[in-house]
């Protein structure tokens, strides 16, 4: 650990400096609440497992016994909680000698903004990871797939046959699809699309699909039926990497977890040796996806 000394900051030992900048800048608001439900834990990992149902009602014929289903365990997804920290140390002679106390290190604030960051960070990375197949879940594919199994047989899909830019008719394709979900043993589910997350790239394209109120791109007057699908709105996420991949979150529950094991703690010490200030901040928890069909994605054209 490098201490901040009188050699790093020989500045702030002489008055004249008018102005120190490049620490304090506006942030966005959080954006994680809007993709994840935040849930304490109390435990080293938290585990969800799906399970399989039973099938439809067969035909009973008079006189014979009744068909019998069974239901069974499905997969399991495991979100392991990892402690993030990060902090520093100032000189005795340092915190002595600085002339500017009230303005050049306020730097517990400093702390606090690069955890908030890390954690924004973290939080997208699932989703900028969702069509990467190197990064899989209990089902043995990746987040966003045209593939997961289904414990009792057959596959399902929660990406659109063929990618496809943000547009009305991409819009509607994968609000059909969505439509169309059906539960492990191939019973219908009631489930709606909740609200669209993109990068902050797509921000103007989407939003001239969504606030137009005709058929989008064309003399037409056609009603444009999309820009009522989507209650919950657009969350506009500035951590995610890929600048044309869109995702629709569903009304589907056990989606996207946030499991808080401890919160964001400061703390300060002194070292005895050197008389160094120290001052640090740590925080630990996780983010997993359990139930995939609470997202649905394209990976754009």
């Amino acid at each position: 650990m490098v201490p901040i000394s009188t050699g790093t900051f020989a500045k702030a030992l002489w008055p004249g400096v008018n102005k120190w900048y490049g620490k304090s800048y506006n942030e966005f608001k959080t954006e994680y609440t809007a993709i994840y439900e935040t849930q304490k834990s109390n435990k080293a990992w938290e585990e969800r497992v799906s399970i399989s149902g039973f099938g439809l009602a067969l035909e009973k014929p008079e006189g014979e016994a009744i068909s019998y289903d069974f239901a069974q365990q499905g997969f399991m997804d495991r979100a392991i909680h990892v402690v993030y920290g990060l902090g520093f140390g100032v000189t005795r002679e340092m915190v002595e000698d600085n002339q500017y106390k009230e303005t050049a290190f306020t730097k517990a604030s400093e702390l606090a903004y690069s955890m908030r960051q890390t954690k924004e960070v973290l939080a997208a990375q699932p989703i900028n990871r969702a069509f990467n197949s190197s990064y899989t879940y209990g089902d043995g594919v990746e987040l966003i797939s045209t593939a997961h199994p289904n414990v009792a047989g057959g596959t399902w899909s929660n990406e659109l046959t063929v990618a496809a830019d943000v547009s009305e008719t991409a819009f509607e394709d994968a609000c059909i699809q969505i439509g169309k979900y059906t539960n492990d043993r191939g019973l219908r589910m009631a489930v709606r699309p909740k609200s669209l997350l993109i990068p902050v790239d797509l921000d103007f394209e989407v939003n001239k699909i969504l606030k137009t109120e005709f058929e989008v791109g064309t003399n037409n007057n056609t009603v444009n039926v999309v820009r009522q699908r989507f209650p919950g709105g657009v969350n506009i996420n500035h951590y995610l990497t890929d600048t044309d991949a869109w995702f629709i979150q569903t009304d589907v529950p056990n989606g996207g977890v946030h499991w808080e094991r401890r919160a964001d703690s400061f703390e300060m010490d002194k070292d005895f040796s050197t008389d160094n200030a120290l001052y640090k901040a740590t925080a630990r928890y996780s983010f997993m996806w359990y139930d995939k069909k609470a997202i649905f994605g394209s990976e754009g054209a």
